[in-house]
């Protein structure tokens, strides 16, 4: 029988919301050990001169607690 947590976290890019998920859970890798699945709760973009000039992702990050 295996037990999860979850963990909220925030992620931007220059690029796109995509590349925001992927920043995020390639961050979110470096601390978290059996990380099975995210779930994006929300989407935001900053605006500068009328362009977007960055996507911020916050997700949910799911993963097996260890022992």
């Amino acid at each position: 029988m295996a037990v999860a947590s979850v963990s909220k976290i925030t992620a931007s890019s220059a690029e796109s919301f995509e590349a925001a998920v992927r920043e995020g859970l390639a961050r979110a890798s470096k601390t978290l050990r059996g990380i099975t699945g995210l779930h994006v709760l929300e989407q935001k973009a900053a605006v500068s001169g009328g362009r977007i000039s960055e996507y911020r992702v916050t997700m949910e990050v799911t993963f097996i607690l260890e022992g």
